[in-house]
């Protein structure tokens, strides 16, 4: 964990909850996450492997003798107040993160009180590194702890997730608010989507650092595209189960039934499922080889994977093509692939660490050269998850 930005954030967010409220507060981080492997395997079923990273959420939380609840956005310097009665909506967006956290646990029939809420962070916005994920999880967790309502982690991650689904509309999987909750420093988290099973995976390699290329575009066909995906892969999954219906999703799909089945009759559904098939065997065989310290068969997983989602999947775009490209021969980069939903976001890269700044400024100045924009760069350590940090 970088401490030092743990340490100054904090301070602003403790100095800002002292100036507003008069109180001493309790203070809680929830961190930010990459997706090392396994992309869109999450909604069949399949296995992912995130990992908590060293930036974070920061909440400052206090009681109120009231019901009222008052927030604030340290980052962009805006308050907003409401009550445990009145939970609705807020035309900012960012106050519903946290009250859709807090009519959760109403729903749920946890006893709140009224309370102050400050909060701050250096998780990059809209880089696909799951702020708002953090921003449910530290909320939940600060609460749990301020008024003492006994909730495990697991009910913690899902009360995130709940959130996003029923209060903002996100219909986002389980993955980003797991991380954020269940990091451990120096280890990635093989998730299962079906039944929520974990196990750690080790990722202990002080010759390399986690960079990411940040495209600095955001495609319109994001949304529709990821709907339409999850329609084909149903849709896949549905030619399957005519024949053999104790195929629940295409975790448990072999490419045989891909073949036979599928392929005859779309070409393009069987081209998706493929993917996921395979991506899903890619993640199982990449955690092998990390268990043997075999770094350079990951990071050759982590280009297939890449591969799948331009030309099988198709949720790639020119920009995402253009940085994995720029990086694909250079002996510095171990692998490097698109992260996230797709049509803009990140690349994630595995780099060494004595030549992370010559890869940088390679790749930034070939891609601004190639597209016109400038691409942001994030370093990233993996981190422990959800935490009090004072309180």
């Amino acid at each position: 964990m970088n401490t030092t930005a743990v340490t100054s954030l904090q301070d602003s967010v403790y100095e800002k909850f002292q100036a507003l409220f008069n109180d001493t507060p309790l203070i809680v981080r929830s961190p930010g996450r990459v997706n090392l492997i396994g992309e869109h395997t999450d909604y069949n079923n399949g296995l992912v492997l995130p990992a908590a990273i060293d930036k974070n959420i920061i909440v400052a939380v206090g009681k109120r003798n009231d019901g009222a609840i008052r927030l604030h956005a340290l980052d962009q310097d805006q308050s907003y107040s409401s009550t445990l009665a009145t939970i609705e909506r807020s035309p900012l967006l960012w106050p519903d993160y946290i009250l859709g956290v807090v009519q959760q646990l109403q729903q749920r029939e946890y006893p709140l009180h009224g309370f102050n809420l400050v909060f701050g962070g250096d998780i990059p916005q809209g880089a696909g590194l799951s702020s708002s994920a953090a921003l449910e999880c530290a909320t939940a967790f600060a609460l749990n702890e301020l008024f003492a309502l006994g909730i495990q982690r697991l009910d913690i991650a899902l009360i995130g997730q709940a959130a996003e689904n029923e209060f903002v509309g996100v219909k986002c999987g389980l993955m980003d608010q797991f991380a954020s909750v269940f990091g451990q420093e120096q280890r990635l988290i093989k998730l299962d989507c079906a039944d929520f099973s974990y196990e750690y995976i080790p990722f202990n390699n002080p010759d390399l650092r986690i960079v990411l290329f940040d495209t600095q575009v955001k495609h319109s066909l994001a949304s529709s595209a990821y709907n339409e995906r999850r329609e084909q892969c149903e849709y896949g999954l549905s030619l399957i189960q005519q024949h053999n219906p104790e195929v629940k999703s295409l975790r448990n799909a072999t490419l045989a039934q891909l073949d036979q089945y599928v392929k005859p009759v779309d070409r393009v559904v069987y081209n998706r499922c493929y993917y996921v098939v395979t991506e899903i065997q890619r993640l199982q065989d990449g955690c092998e080889d990390l268990k043997q310290n075999d770094f350079e068969s990951f990071g050759r997983r982590m280009f297939e994977t890449h591969d799948g989602l331009q030309h099988l999947y198709e949720v790639s775009c020119d920009e995402l093509d253009i940085l994995v490209d720029l990086v694909r021969d250079n002996p510095a980069v171990l692998g490097a692939r698109m992260m996230g939903g797709g049509f803009g976001g990140c690349t994630i890269n595995l780099v060494s660490a004595d030549r992370v700044e010559e890869v940088i400024a390679a790749v930034t100045n070939a891609y601004t050269a190639k597209t016109g924009y400038a691409a942001h760069v994030y370093v990233a350590n993996i981190s422990a998850g959800t935490s009090v940090i004072t309180g």
